[in-house]
């Protein structure tokens, strides 16, 4: 008996699953034959999912009595569209602050960049002296004495 899984993990099932259920009528077959997974495999998986048993590690249920309704299903795949268009939203709104963050950081850079050149063409300020015993004006060489 092969595995249920066929070596993908819970999530990467799931995510075949959702987008396998998005998918418009006839695009199904192709998208099956593309990825290698046979109709009966997915349909096991879609029951996993919808059922709720995938996270359990559970095989999906055989009965159609106790099977989720489509409308259920329906609910459900509506419901992970949801949080995928969140997840989404979210990704964005992060990205635009690192961006927001980066010009910050770049116009911070350039400030300290002309800071330091600016300190670097001004003259040196002149020494003062501190004895304070001479306080005369001081001579030249044309002054009298």
């Amino acid at each position: 008996m092969l595995s249920f899984n066929a070596g993908f993990t819970t999530v990467e099932v799931r995510e075949f699953v959702f987008e396998y259920h998005s998918l418009a009528y006839g695009q199904k077959a192709p998208w099956l034959a593309e990825r290698g997974i046979t109709k009966d495999r997915m349909y096991r998986w879609r029951g996993a999912v919808f059922d709720g048993d995938l996270d359990r590690g559970l095989m999906p249920r055989e009965g159609s009595a106790v099977t989720v309704p489509s409308d259920r299903r329906s609910a459900l795949a509506e419901m992970r569209e949801a949080e995928q268009a969140a997840h989404i939203a979210e990704v964005e709104r992060l990205q635009a602050r690192v961006r927001e963050l980066e010009q910050a950081n770049d116009a911070l850079g350039k400030a300290i960049g002309l800071l330091h050149e600016r300190s670097e063409h001004e003259p040196a300020d002149t020494p003062t002296s501190n004895d304070r015993s001479d306080s005369s004006t001081p001579r030249t060489d044309s002054s009298p004495s």
